[in-house]
């Protein structure tokens, strides 16, 4: 059984708490060609907690930091949802190189749809699942995704990075 994951939302840390985790997050490694589907981490993150729309978290297992991601507002179509208010967008997720495999992508994953629904109800708003794009030469994204609740919802071609696949979950 995989360990569990906590989702730590950076703007909810305090300015010791948040410079803490992010020294983790500037640990993070990618693995081998995932610098083709992913940025730095420590880049997202300080560009997430910049923005408004933007709600940076740190994945967190076993009281450190082993990926992160972000949930945004009004950007969907970034991921080829056909429009921006009616999902949140599901950007920048990854898990470091040395906890890959062991289901921990799937269950942050999920928790990320969870997290959504909790600032919906929060925030308000008239969002009704998560959508996100992962690219076609990344299976063991595609699988886990899958894991978690995501349904494929067809192909898009505007990332940089090549084809994707848009995939959506409800919450």
């Amino acid at each position: 059984m995989p360990d569990s994951v906590w989702l730590i939302a950076l703007k909810s840390l305090d300015d010791d708490a948040r410079a803490i985790k992010l020294g983790e997050v500037a640990e993070l490694e990618l693995a081998e060609g995932q610098q083709d589907f992913a940025g730095d981490p420590l880049r997202m993150m300080l560009v997430a907690l910049e923005e408004d729309s933007r709600v940076p978290y740190v994945v967190d297992s076993g009281g450190k930091a082993v990926g992160v991601l972000t949930l945004q507002r009004g950007a969907a179509s970034l991921a080829g949802w056909a429009d921006d208010g009616s999902v949140w967008l599901l950007r920048g997720f990854l898990i470091d190189r040395t906890h890959q495999g062991h289901g921990l992508g799937t269950q942050a994953a999920a928790a990320a749809v969870r997290e959504a629904a909790k600032l919906t109800a929060r925030l308000g708003g008239g969002e009704a699942g998560v959508v996100l794009s992962v690219n076609v030469r990344n299976p063991a994204g595609v699988a886990a995704y899958r894991k978690a609740g995501f349904e494929d919802r067809g192909q898009y071609l505007g990332g940089d990075a090549g084809p994707q696949r848009t995939m959506y979950c409800a919450f």
